[in-house]
């Protein structure tokens, strides 16, 4: 499950067009890492064209294997400017930045800053956790991987209306608790797995405590130590500014008609902690995932604790600490996905291939639309060409 902003719950007629006429320059760029021969890159190539033809503006993929890096990208990063989409641009990671923050949590776990079994109680002032019920038996653990019951803020009808109907005020991590405020638990802490943005924001928060500055803890002991020179978290306030950036788009009414949604889509991510925030390359963003499995940010001893994987309903293997899990025909795959109002992306590792993907679209994934029916069954074709 991915960020669900319930924006069909409320009435949309209220939305002024300013939203969605903001178009923003993308400039072109260059991407300076050479590509490799890749064995399915023709495959790859015609279903990432598809994706375009289905109804994504744009999509990027970047992919490495044993043979080294391959990548590709199809369609406009702004379609008003017919700016053509790049491996360079910068793409919404949304989701995916929770993997990012449990390492943050986990590096201070490794410096004996925080302890995973204790409650947040021992970590947020008084006044963050009285928004929180039972919030004593509410451990980090438990927030890094969805057990805390711990309600979601996005799915109160009344957030999605301040967000759609003043999408230019500045939400601030409090501002969305209060939208949880008191109500009860979805659940027992710890007796079952549901994933919620809401434990995200907390350890967002919870950062905060503990270094002064979590954006900028990130950036000095992830983002730098790999050399992620193309991702972007609250580095300054107008950090969505950036040219490289890519247009978004969705389809508002669910008719097959998309339209420029970029404004709102910037208003949302910036405001967001924990859960959301960050922009990356699609070669960043492997370069992430990839340091991460290769022990350039943890010890072997917490990567596995990371891929501790708590159970569904039905009994299958879905979430570590920051790690979504899934096992497709008998083959595991972790990472993350992440799905917003103008863009859509997916990072994993394949580790019985050792390789990695990330793959991006401009259009927004969170509310339905018929595209998603096409873009869909090729989303699907293309992990049967790299799992097999």
């Amino acid at each position: 499950m991915e960020k669900k902003i319930l924006l069909q719950t409320i009435g949309l007629i209220f939305i002024t067009n300013f939203i969605f006429s903001q178009v923003y320059e993308v400039e072109t760029c260059q991407e300076t890492i050479e590509i490799q021969e890749f064995a399915d890159s023709e495959a790859i190539e015609n279903a990432m064209a598809r994706l375009v033809e289905n109804g994504a503006p744009g999509a990027a993929i970047a992919i490495f294997s044993n043979q080294g890096w391959w990548y590709t990208a199809q369609g406009l990063a702004c379609i008003e400017k017919k700016s053509p989409m790049q491996i360079c641009h910068l793409q919404f990671l949304q989701s995916v930045a929770k993997t990012y923050h449990a390492v943050a949590i986990l590096k201070l776990y490794e410096e004996g800053k925080i302890r995973l079994d204790s409650p947040i109680t021992d970590y947020l002032p008084k006044r963050i956790t009285d928004y929180i019920s039972k919030a004593k038996d509410i451990t980090i653990k438990m927030l890094l991987n969805h057990t805390s019951g711990v309600p979601e803020y996005n799915f109160n009808p009344n957030y999605v209306a301040k967000l759609l109907q003043s999408p230019q005020y500045n939400f601030s991590g409090e501002d969305y608790l209060k939208y949880i405020n008191q109500k009860p638990l979805d659940f027992e802490p710890g007796s079952q797995y549901s994933y919620r943005n809401t434990n995200y924001l907390l350890l967002a928060l919870i950062l905060d405590e503990l270094t002064g500055n979590h954006a900028e803890y990130i950036e000095n002991k992830i983002f730098k130590p790999l050399q992620l020179n193309e991702t972007y978290y609250r580095n300054t306030p107008n950090y969505l500014d950036n040219p490289k950036l890519v247009n978004s788009y969705w389809d508002r009414n669910s008719t097959g008609i998309i339209e420029n949604a970029s404004y709102l889509q910037r208003q949302n991510v910036k405001n967001l902690i924990g859960d959301d925030g960050i922009i990356a390359t699609p070669i960043d963003a492997v370069k992430f995932l990839k340091g991460l499995v290769e022990g350039k940010l943890l010890s072997e001893k917490t990567i596995q604790l990371m891929k501790t994987w708590v159970q569904r309903d039905n009994g299958e293997d879905a979430y570590g600490l920051g790690l979504g899990y899934h096992n497709i025909d008998g083959i595991e795959v972790f990472g993350h996905s992440g799905g917003g109002i103008g863009s859509g992306c997916e990072l994993y590792y394949i580790p019985n291939k050792n390789l990695y993907f990330f793959i991006a679209i401009n259009l927004g994934t969170v509310t339905d639309s018929p595209l998603h029916e096409g873009i869909g069954k090729i989303r699907e074709e293309i992990y049967a060409i790299l799992l097999k």
